[in-house]
């Protein structure tokens, strides 16, 4: 049966014009649990969880994960269904480009690189600002580490911390999917049993009684109210709800891992949507369990909000306040959990960046792309593109010290790139759900077994909506430099594009081209034994 469905996974890539390079080892499970590892809601559901509550309080955190997630999962269906029609590795641009021209492949693919990139650098900072040193070694350890006192630590240790975690992660993507998936398959299954864990004992130890009226009690606490996590003052309520947005935003995405991987899955066609959805679906209700007991079990929520970007720590401490016996051995084991998925989270974004870049390069769209377009015939992956994604994700990491060589006083640079990896992988999402929109019908007429019906077009839209809407919430204080960025990509990419791009950059095969390359496809794939 797995023969069959290898072949017929095979078969499917060739009408799309290209080789089975990448080796097709991984599950249903193993796409959901790649795409599940990077949204991991004990990564950004924790470390960004400050945004919607210094916004608007237990309502704007938990309201704003529920209404946010409801567009995330459209967002998932609809990307689903391409990912069925055409399941390619870099996905997003592939089927931008089918749907919609050339150029929007491109764009997307550019919107998609940078934002993937922006994840694994700004995850693996928080690796080390939020969870291993802030959660683990100050929080949990009382600042004491194998003898170091962390209050003595600095900039250094970050650097050193991030470059043995990417060179880690490099080495688990170089040695095959066979042994990423593991980890992520086993991340997927921590994730769950952590976060169970994590809601009883929050109930078990909560210091005060519960009130639920929190959960959609709404209070502006922009500006000092919410320790300057917004720094001006919201002229609403609902403005200050739309802020916090930018939470469920940039922790309900990287699926688009499981497209990315969709050479290396087993029927793809119908697992790779599957896990797209599920892995949407599963976080956003297990996520907002989570999101709703942070906002129950705070001893109270306007000194919550007052500790600023410190609020979960605040809530977290109030809880855990055993120094001994097993509460205390509680705390240390949920610490060390969420500190080994948040590594497993950016590995599984670094393997994600990689398949793009791969899939990029194999037709043209980037510099050196035949260097990065190399499958190893040993582990079958794109190991040049993988230490290149890891060597800039580095640099981006370097990004806050950039700042202030530059002299951007009061901008944390690095917190604005890592709002921008939100919102150029949204907008990355929304150019080939529209553009299928207005193919479908049309142009697009032939889909795959995830097959919305009469649902697509509304979905579609709502999708459209939901991105501009989550976007939108990453361009305002204290981030309003994204929107500069966004803007600057908009302008810059269609320069260089009709400046000689459009003209060089064939694209992906279509038509005769895909006739002209079956040859070529059978001479790559006697190198793999395929």
């Amino acid at each position: 049966m797995a023969d069959k469905s290898q072949a017929h996974d095979k078969q499917v890539l060739h009408k799309l014009g290209y080789a089975q390079e990448l080796s097709r080892r991984m599950s249903g499970f193993s796409n959901f649990a790649i795409s599940f590892s990077i949204i991991n809601i004990l990564a950004g559901g924790i470390s960004a969880f400050y945004a919607a509550f210094n916004s608007a309080g237990g309502g704007g955190a938990f309201v704003g994960w529920l209404v946010g997630g409801f567009f995330s999962l459209m967002v998932a269906f609809s990307m689903g269904q391409i990912a069925s029609a055409y399941p390619t590795a870099g996905g997003l641009y592939h089927w931008a480009s089918i749907l919609g021209g050339k150029f929007l492949g491109w764009l997307a693919a550019w919107f998609n690189l940078l934002g993937l990139l922006f994840v694994v650098s700004s995850v693996d900072v928080f690796l080390y600002q939020v969870f291993f040193k802030g959660l683990l070694v100050d929080t949990v350890l009382g600042g004491n580490f194998l003898g170091s006192d962390s209050s003595t630590w600095t900039i250094m240790h970050q650097h050193i911390f991030v470059i043995i975690a990417l060179v880690t992660q490099a080495l688990f993507n170089h040695y095959g999917i066979n042994l990423t998936t593991k980890l992520t398959d086993f991340s997927g299954y921590l994730i769950l049993a952590l976060t169970v864990v994590f809601v009883i004992a929050l109930f078990a130890y909560s210091p005060v009684a519960l009130d639920i009226t929190r959960l959609w009690t709404f209070t502006n606490y922009t500006g000092e109210a919410g320790g300057n996590v917004i720094p001006i003052v919201a002229p609403s309520t609902f403005i200050a709800f739309f802020f916090g947005l930018i939470y469920v935003m940039y922790t309900i995405t990287g699926f688009d891992a499981s497209g990315h991987t969709s050479e290396e899955t087993h029927d793809a066609q119908v697992n790779v949507p599957r896990g797209m959805w599920t892995s949407v679906f599963y976080s956003w209700t297990f996520g907002l369990v989570m999101v709703a007991a942070f906002v129950l079990v705070m001893p109270s929520i306007e000194e919550g909000a007052a500790a600023g970007f410190s609020s979960f720590f605040y809530m977290w401490s109030s809880v855990f306040t055993a120094t001994s016996g097993f509460q205390y051995i509680l705390a240390l084991i949920l610490a060390v959990g969420i500190v080994i998925t948040n590594y497993i989270c950016a590995l599984a974004g670094l393997t994600s960046t990689s398949r793009m870049m791969y899939a990029f390069a194999r037709d043209g769209g980037l510099p050196a792309s035949g260097w990065l377009s190399h499958i190893s015939t040993q582990y079958r992956t794109p190991t040049y593109a993988i230490w290149t994604g890891a060597v800039l994700a580095f640099v981006t990491s370097l990004t806050g010290i950039i700042g202030a060589r530059l002299g951007l006083v009061g901008v944390d640079i690095f917190l604005v790139l890592a709002t921008a990896c939100a919102v150029f992988l949204y907008i990355s999402y929304a150019i080939p759900v529209l553009a299928g929109f207005l193919a479908e019908g049309k142009t697009w007429n032939e889909k795959g077994p995830f097959n919305l019906g009469a649902w697509s077009k509304p979905i579609a839209l709502v999708s459209g909506l939901g991105v501009a809407l989550l976007s939108t919430t990453g361009f305002f204080p204290p981030n309003q430099p994204v929107f500069y960025l966004t803007l600057g990509m908009v302008i810059i990419l269609p320069i260089l594009w009709f400046a000689g791009i459009n003209k060089s950059f064939e694209g992906v095969p279509q038509g005769e081209k895909i006739k002209e390359r079956q040859k070529m496809i059978a001479e790559i794939e006697k190198k793999y034994g395929e």
